[in-house]
């Protein structure tokens, strides 16, 4: 009898799709799996978590657990469905798409914030792939089988993306991203006085322990839990309670420039999940705050723009230089700081 119900448990198995995958790092104390999957996956609710537990969907070391089973170093989470992940059903959508360039190699696009670039954990339609398939047929799948994709930007970043339309274009430009050589410059604004002109911040970017939707930047002996990652700055304008400046990424990790400005102490300004959407400098007159509110509401997004996108072409081995303007939010924002510096030095004056 316990035979055949092992049997029957590998048939159901054989028709699981995996959804999420977590490996327990080094120094986790004993924690609840319900708990533990909270701090993982975005937007799930714990009672979610629990129903999924109850009908054998949550997997520890390959082993379906209920949820109080204590996750501990080393475990292996996986939640796993009889539905594939939904971020590989993809539904094309006519959803247009501002093409700075075009040819029969690949696209570069000037993607508008608040739009996600592939399909996701609650996200599942309205995303530049979404688009990418409704307009291109046959684009050619990544390392993680996203069609096109060769890098990505985060949802509420605007700016350009290159999209390869050949197998050799993917090919060529991965390998460009991967080995630094291709030019990314953003444009961003960020709470405090940047007091150096320019500089480099370097620090390894991983997990953050306790908010598993942040990254954080791992030091020392803890070094290892994160990848390398180099951001070089340079200020553009200061408004004094908060700076202009541009963002030269010398490596791709995920919220590297959010991660790497928060680590210095110049968090991005209404960066919500770093904690810039709140008043980190100036002082605590009611008129201020007013002011800062009105900011935010102008630029309800962090304030990041990736203007600059410069690579190698694939076929012509020519080397090819895209700019795009500041968004028109980011303007607005910039005009009013502009113009709070300019009446906070007459009065001083």
């Amino acid at each position: 009898m316990k035979e055949e119900e092992s049997n029957d448990i590998e048939e159901q198995d054989d028709e699981l799709y995996e959804h999420h995958k977590f490996v327990a790092e080094k120094g986790q104390n004993p924690l609840r799996v319900d708990k533990y999957l909270m701090n993982y996956i975005e937007k799930a609710t714990r009672n979610k978590i629990q129903k999924a537990a109850k009908s054998g969907n949550i997997y520890v070391n390959e082993v379906a657990v209920k949820s109080n089973y204590k996750v501990k170093a080393g475990d292996v989470v996986q939640v796993m469905f009889e539905h594939p992940p939904y971020e590989f059903l993809l539904t094309p959508e006519d959803i247009p798409l501002d093409v700075v360039f075009e040819d029969d190699t690949l696209l570069v696009v000037n993607k508008p914030a608040g739009m996600v670039v592939h399909p996701g954990h609650g996200n599942y339609s309205g995303t530049l792939i979404n688009a990418l398939v409704y307009h291109f047929e046959n684009l050619p799948n990544n390392s993680s089988d996203r069609p096109g994709l060769v890098h990505r930007i985060d949802k509420d970043t605007s700016g350009l993306l290159v999209v390869a339309k050949t197998e050799q274009a993917m090919t060529h430009l991965s390998k460009q991203f991967f080995d630094k050589s291709s030019e990314r410059e953003y444009v961003a604004i960020v709470w405090g006085n940047v007091e150096e002109d320019e500089g480099t911040v370097e620090g390894n970017i991983g997990r953050h322990p306790k908010n598993r939707l942040q990254n954080t930047v791992y030091e020392g002996e803890d070094a290892e839990k994160g990848k390398p990652a180099v951001t070089h700055f340079k200020v553009l304008e200061r408004f004094g309670y908060v700076t202009l400046i541009s963002c030269k990424l010398e490596t791709g990790r995920t919220h590297q420039i959010r991660v790497h400005m928060k680590y210095i102490g110049h968090t991005l300004f209404n960066d919500e999940r770093y904690g810039g959407d709140r008043i980190l400098k100036g002082t605590t007159f009611t008129k201020y705050k007013q002011f800062v509110e009105n900011c935010f509401k102008v630029l309800p997004r962090q304030a990041l723009h990736a203007k600059t996108l410069g690579f190698v072409h694939p076929q012509t081995q020519k080397w090819m230089s895209f700019n795009t303007e500041i968004p028109q939010d980011m303007q607005d924002c910039i005009a009013k700081w502009e113009n709070y510096a300019k009446n906070q030095k007459e009065i001083l004056d």
